[in-house]
């Protein structure tokens, strides 16, 4: 009797020690999720965190956190498609006669067929110039924008599903780009700036219109100082 009482507290003692040890695991893990949390590394935060619920189901580090891991993994998911939306944008600063020219620019999400010849991307433009000053334009890869513009004509924004709004355009009499400045870019940056996804519909030379869809959320207004 003796003997099995003491196998029964040596068996005690071991599931206790192994106990603590799933313990101190966990709350190690615990540290890394609690720190990625802290500095908003939601991605860290989510591998961190769904490594705890999973290895370390029963312990008490897995049962504090695992409330907020859903949430965690939404942050992350919503933390990727900010990244990938920043990615979009390319930003240029050369040098030009009185300082520095810098740009922002973003191709559309999809590519544009304007005159039947194959769909092309279109590229939307903010540019701010120490000499021409600060523009914001469209640019094609093929045929041209309605004549009409040379003079000026409008497009058509809609934000984000919002309501459309007219804006002023004009394309300039020039052979050096197919451009065609948006006139108000202050408005149009304050626009990009608040919202995810724009589109753009314009006159094309081939008759009628063109809609270009640009995804606009991860536009950095660090980049252009001043516009903000």
């Amino acid at each position: 009797l003796s003997a099995c009482g003491d196998r029964e507290a040596e068996r005690q003692a071991a599931a206790a020690a192994q106990a603590a040890v799933i313990e101190q695991e966990a709350d190690a893990l615990a540290k890394k999720y609690d720190s990625a949390v802290a500095s908003s590394d939601w991605d860290m935060a989510r591998i961190h965190g769904v490594a705890l619920v999973s290895q370390y189901p029963q312990s008490s580090a897995a049962a504090r956190i695992e409330p907020a891991l859903e949430a965690v993994k939404a942050k992350a998911v919503s933390a990727r498609e900010q990244r990938r939306m920043e990615a979009l944008w390319d930003y240029a600063q050369v040098a030009a006669k009185g300082g520095t020219q810098r740009s922002a620019s973003i191709l559309s999400q999809a590519p544009v067929d304007v005159d039947g010849s194959g769909a092309k991307p279109v590229q939307l433009v903010f540019r701010d110039h120490p000499e021409w000053k600060r523009s914001s334009y469209l640019v094609l890869q093929a045929s041209d924008f309605a004549k009409a513009c040379y003079k000026s004509c409008s497009v058509t924004v809609v934000a984000d599903g919002a309501p459309p709004r007219r804006m002023a355009a004009h394309r300039p009499d020039t052979d050096e780009a197919t451009a065609m400045f948006i006139d108000d870019n202050k408005a149009l940056w304050r626009l990009l700036r608040k919202t995810k996804v724009v589109s753009i519909e314009f006159p094309v030379k081939a008759g009628g219109t063109r809609t270009a869809v640009f995804e606009t959320g991860g536009l950095d207004g660090s980049q252009m100082p001043g516009w903000d």
